[in-house]
């Protein structure tokens, strides 16, 4: 299967942001870690990856009907959307209560590992990218300033608590994303309904936050307790663990962090349904569903090989789940002779 061109186009332009910014923010380099070098690539190489996917993603005809109709709905009533918008980012893309309503546990699970990545993710990018570096104050060998970029920031007392947050919080990251990942386990492996739809990806994928993050407090552990002994060894196979996982995230479920915030223009989209002219039964008579999602339906379904027009006129896509139900019900009553 060839390459998208679009694809490879958008890629190769959200990698040479990434090195433009890593060049610019890194004051020429000055401020870059070589030894981050590895880190890099697999960030460079997950950047590619995932404006790949994403836009190929979001020109498939289901994907692109419902970012065309988003969009649509959110100019609609733009003043009455971007007031709702920083409470639908907090409930389905911060807070996840879709998540909450489906299982109290799961939800849990998720937010430790979210925030955990999030809080990962803020400290070790911006390190990679040379966009964050600390500097000592004076002659204070205690003492640090933040830098992002060329811009000095906060100062901070290396023993003080805040200190021991700064210098930790890949630590602290690391212990979220166990607890959501032992949580992830215990339901995949005991709850029946979780393993009835199991697949090796979703295992796969907790299998790499577990990874990274044990062997990321190893680090912690040989510095902190074993006077560094077998910090070398312990620092390459994080490494190896960080930089495949970033190579994987294009591929694995992961990519679904990418996607969610679709999910916003597909709230847009159902409100405006809701608020739009409902379909007809063509066989009941009955309102059963928005006319607009029925259209796009009829528009998308011939698009992806699944055409219901039907042979006397028509749409299948104009009969109501019940009669859906009915007419099966009849037609297999037909096949048999009857259940009589």
């Amino acid at each position: 299967m060839s390459l998208d061109r679009r694809g490879v186009i958008w890629g190769l332009v959200g990698v040479a942001v990434t090195l433009a910014l890593t060049f610019l923010g890194s004051d020429r380099l000055v401020w870059f870690d070589a030894a981050l070098l590895g880190y890099l690539f697999g960030l460079i190489f997950a950047v590619f990856g995932v404006v790949y996917r994403y836009a190929v993603w979001i020109r498939r005809p289901p994907t692109a009907m419902l970012n065309r109709r988003g969009w649509d709905a959110f100019r609609q009533r733009k003043a009455r959307n971007v007031a709702a918008l920083p409470s639908l980012v907090a409930t389905q893309l911060l807070t996840q209560g879709f998540i909450r309503r489906r299982s109290r546990t799961r939800w849990f699970a998720h937010q430790l590992v979210f925030w955990g990545c999030i809080l990962a993710a803020l400290v070790t990018f911006p390190l990679t990218l040379g966009l964050l570096h600390f500097e000592s104050v004076g002659q204070q060998a205690d003492r640090y300033q933040v830098f992002i970029s060329r811009v000095g920031t906060l100062r901070f007392d290396a023993a003080s608590t805040f200190g021991w947050l700064i210098f930790h919080a890949l630590d602290i990251a690391a212990v979220l994303v166990l607890a959501g990942v032992f949580i992830f386990l215990r339901r995949r492996l005991r709850d029946p309904g979780a393993m009835a739809v199991e697949r090796s990806g979703d295992f796969l994928a907790l299998a790499g936050l577990f990874a990274v993050s044990v062997t990321g407090l190893f680090l912690t552990v040989s510095s902190k307790w074993l006077e560094g002994r077998f910090y070398s060894a312990l620092n390459t196979i994080h490494a190896l663990t960080v930089i495949l996982g970033l190579m994987y995230l294009p591929f694995g479920k992961l990519f679904h962090i990418f996607q969610r915030p679709g999910n916003l223009g597909v709230v847009y989209y159902k409100r405006a349904n809701d608020e739009g002219p409902p379909a007809v039964c063509r066989r009941c008579g009955l309102a059963f569903a928005s006319a607009q999602q029925v259209a796009d339906l009829k528009e998308v379904l011939p698009q992806v090989g699944f055409d219901y027009g039907m042979d006397g006129g028509g749409n299948y896509q104009d009969t109501c789940p019940r009669c859906r139900r009915v007419q099966l019900t009849l037609a297999q009553s037909a096949r048999v002779g009857g259940f009589g």
